[in-house]
């Protein structure tokens, strides 16, 4: 690449990785939304909000990838069209081409990052995300973490709690403890905190007191303690297997789905989610040679590009949802595959044929300054 593609690689670059940070910043701040109430309503650490938000960034970055490489390729070839830098530089014999080879150099680059996303980053992140998110939601501190309600996560144990405040941390506890019909137990406790242990799921309790009765001698045994664990082991009986999404899976196992009674009435939505891994990252190269080929065909005009920038944006938009439909109609049957990979790569040619053809032409002189006959 020669100093003038360096140079406009350069500008699309750095306008990629701007636009990209952008953009995920603000939709991760719109799903973290969802994030906080989850967090919020199972009194879990914020830790746990900017665990899960990680998890979530890599399927943020793989969606937006392509918006970003058009936008970037748009903005910045616009910029170099209205500041006459590109009618210098075919002036100076640059062709079209030539010209066009940066955005399409950053197109195939961001291809290979959005293989590396859609192949590998992004179902393992989701299913990790999936798994947390399970485990968040099924474990005893999520039950517990509900206050002021008489929760019952297990036969034969209640427990309320007046407030969450700090780390997790419960104030105001009471629990009813009658596993042991003989022998029930009575909790109540100043504050106290749920943790998972190799031993199981415990409640650690603290500046209580424990009221004990025996059923047989009606005997009741009081005793006040600084701390005392209560074991919830219980609950930490094996959960069934959780069956993974077609997101959260790897290519080889979408493609070639298992004999499970779930894989075998997914499997065609699961081979139609695979395909369109291998499809989405294409988009990158089509919206970016469809960006290059609006600013370098047809004449210049000192008017500004407004009508090229629209059309390069519904053009865009129209592809998108042509993509969409194809993709759902893939997954009700799978003999739409081959229009699913035709349209991407039909895009891509159409563009860099159009890009080849291209003539960026100066504008007419004004009637006024011709000269006379």
């Amino acid at each position: 690449m020669n100093s003038i593609g360096k140079y406009i690689f350069r500008q699309l670059a750095l306008a990629t990785l701007f636009v990209t940070v952008v953009l995920t910043v603000l939709v991760s701040l719109f799903g973290s939304l969802r994030l906080i109430d989850f967090i919020v309503n199972r009194g879990l650490p914020v830790s746990v909000l900017f665990e899960m938000s990680a998890l979530n960034l890599p399927k943020f970055v793989a969606i937006l990838l392509p918006i970003a490489v058009f936008s970037a390729v748009l903005v910045v070839y616009n910029k170099l069209r209205n500041d006459s830098e590109l009618v210098v530089m075919r002036a100076a014999g640059v062709s079209p081409l030539k010209l066009a080879r940066p955005g399409l150099l950053l197109g195939l680059t961001c291809v290979i990052v959005g293989y590396a996303l859609h192949l590998y980053l992004v179902p393992a992140t989701t299913h990790l995300f999936k798994l947390k998110q399970f485990n968040y939601r099924n474990s005893y501190a999520s039950v517990l973490l509900q206050e002021q309600r008489f929760n019952t996560p297990i036969d034969g144990l209640t427990i309320y709690v007046r407030e969450r405040s700090g780390e997790g941390e419960l104030r105001g506890i009471f629990a009813h403890d009658s596993r042991d019909p003989e022998r029930p137990v009575t909790y109540t406790a100043e504050r106290g905190t749920a943790v998972q242990t190799v031993e199981g799921t415990r409640v650690v309790l603290f500046n209580g007191s424990q009221q004990d009765v025996d059923r047989a001698t009606g005997r009741l045994t009081l005793f006040n303690f600084d701390q005392y664990s209560l074991d919830m082991g219980e609950l930490n009986e094996t959960a069934p297997n959780r069956w993974r999404g077609p997101e959260e899976r790897y290519l080889d196992s979408l493609l070639n789905p298992g004999d499970s009674a779930h894989d075998t009435f997914y499997a065609t939505q699961l081979i139609a989610e695979g395909h369109r891994r291998l499809t989405s990252p294409l988009y990158i190269l089509a919206f970016a040679a469809i960006a290059v080929a609006a600013m370098l065909s047809g004449s210049f005009d000192r008017r500004g590009n407004t009508g090229r920038l629209v059309t390069a944006i519904v053009i865009v938009f129209m592809v998108q949802i042509a993509s969409l439909g194809l993709v759902n109609m893939s997954r009700r049957s799978l003999a739409v595959l081959p229009l699913v990979y035709a349209l991407p790569l039909g895009v891509i040619l159409l563009s860099v044929l159009t890009i080849a053809r291209a003539r960026l032409r100066r504008p007419a002189p004004h009637p006024a300054m011709a000269e006379p006959a």
